[in-house]
């Protein structure tokens, strides 16, 4: 393969085919992300890689976000993925996220360390800890904060954890809202040679989580000991798997830690880890383009509107005991 690179393009080909990633003023080390084309006998194989950029999300907490990103906007129903941390608080540091709202969208939480308090609008209080997953429904609207609970405040704490959002079908963009919190002892955990396998939302490995979706969903946690080898089923429609503390190869190809590759439809790929490490595995079935802004998805530009007047007119509902609210951005011309 041969690439050159421009202002505004990077071109990489192989044999007759050709692919532009076209970014903003971009020069070849900007870039986000790539794609390569590899050669295997009879066929092409294309893959996607993802970098992701980092966010701050205020009072110097950054995230990775790898999901919404140039290359790919969704993998299955997840139009939105963050990795936070490993950070550490020292007493009296503020990582609350105040009051905010949410339609369209699901948001799903899980924690490899720490802690955090969520309260919403349908007056929902639950301590969030890790290993389990917490699937909030925004439907037609809803809004929530997280703090850090009372008892770690005055404490060194650690935190380090995923968010990430999945669309709703159009046809659920406007249910009520809910939230379903599945502790970690209620997740299933296959164990294979060297890998220990949580099926946090979906099937694979035999297993089936009781985390309820509207759309086939998969979400899985792996943790590979060192010269431990897995196969990945084609448990979904769409995958995109991410590599957490180390580099992997993936049939072959290395994926370094900190990045997402997306899989190629029916694969079925062995992944190989030379040192410890873990494997967040995500996707599903696609549910087609969904508008973005701020907090809000909907398949309806104009429901995103409303939403935006909505909030700055502080009609949605509150959350009980709260007094303060993320006012919304100022919006672009």
């Amino acid at each position: 393969a041969s690439a050159a690179c421009q202002r505004c393009a990077i071109k990489w080909e192989s044999r007759s085919r050709v692919l532009f990633i076209r970014r903003k003023h971009c020069s070849r080390a900007q870039l986000v992300g790539w794609v390569s084309y590899f050669t295997q006998p009879g066929k092409e194989r294309a893959l996607t890689y993802i970098t992701p950029r980092a966010h701050d999300l205020g009072g110097g907490f950054t995230v990775r976000r790898v999901l919404p990103s140039v290359q790919r906007q969704a993998i299955g129903p997840f139009v939105f993925f963050d990795h936070f941390g490993p950070v550490t608080a020292q007493p009296g540091d503020n990582h609350d996220v105040r009051p905010h709202p949410h339609i369209g969208l699901a948001t799903v939480t899980y924690l490899f360390e720490g802690a955090m308090m969520h309260r919403d609008s349908t007056g929902v209080v639950q301590r969030i800890e890790p290993g389990a997953i917490n699937w909030m429904t925004a439907g037609r609207g809803i809004v929530h904060s997280e703090r850090t609970p009372n008892d770690l405040r005055a404490v060194e704490r650690h935190s380090h954890g995923f968010q990430l959002w999945s669309a709703l079908p159009a046809e659920h963009e406007e249910d009520a809202p809910s939230f379903v919190h599945t502790p970690a002892s209620e997740i299933p955990v296959v164990q294979l040679p060297g890998v220990t396998v949580r099926v946090l939302v979906g099937s694979a490995f035999g297993a089936s989580s009781p985390v309820k979706t509207l759309s086939p969903t998969l979400y899985l946690a792996l943790e590979l000991e060192a010269g431990a080898a897995v196969t990945l089923p084609a448990a979904a429609v769409e995958r995109g798997i991410y590599s957490v503390d180390a580099a992997v190869s993936v049939a072959g190809t290395p994926l370094p830690s900190g990045q997402m590759q997306v899989l190629t439809e029916g694969e079925e790929p062995v992944v190989r880890a030379d040192t410890p490490t873990r494997l967040m595995v995500l996707g599903g079935a696609p549910l087609g383009h969904r508008f973005m802004v701020w907090n809000f998805v909907s398949s309806r530009k104009e429901r995103i509107v409303q939403a935006q007047a909505d909030w700055e007119a502080q009609r949605f509902p509150m959350v009980p005991g709260e007094t303060e609210f993320i006012p919304l951005p100022a919006r672009r011309p």
